[in-house]
């Protein structure tokens, strides 16, 4: 997938900051802070795009192993900057008003190189955030699956 992405043009970065678990015996949910770096040529004009956020992952213990059941992004803020600052670039307001807030600018270019884009990813906040904390806490409750 990595290569495919290359020949399109995706030039990205991931940072992973600091870990914090919740643990419920051999179940928790952790939340990690990351940092996606992403450049790309958008309307011929070359930018960076930055979006922040956490992976929310559900995690359990089984035969004295851990790792991570499901893993979910949750996006809280993005950005887009021109790479050479006296180019202006205009967007498709039409197009970028009906991305999600919190990654829609990465969205945004995403799109335009053919990735089909999610728009119900949880955010920083809204419905899809609150319905993922839930099924966080029926994990660490005990649930079967945090599907």
């Amino acid at each position: 997938m990595s290569g495919k992405g290359f020949e399109k043009g995706v030039k990205i970065h991931h940072f992973l900051g600091r870990h914090s678990p919740d643990f419920a015996g051999d179940l928790a949910v952790g939340q990690t802070k990351m940092t996606i770096n992403q450049r790309a040529l958008v309307h011929d004009v070359e930018v960076d795009v930055v979006c922040t956020g956490r992976l929310y992952d559900f995690i359990a213990r089984r035969d004295g192993r851990s790792g991570v059941v499901l893993g979910q992004p949750i996006y809280e803020i993005d950005r887009m900057k021109v790479v050479t600052p006296n180019q202006r670039i205009e967007l498709d307001e039409t197009l970028l008003n009906q991305l999600p807030c919190g990654y829609r600018h990465l969205a945004y270019l995403q799109s335009l190189i053919g990735y089909d884009v999610k728009k119900d990813m949880p955010g920083l906040t809204g419905p899809e955030v609150e319905a993922l904390y839930a099924r966080g806490q029926a994990w660490l409750d005990g649930a079967d699956s945090p599907f």
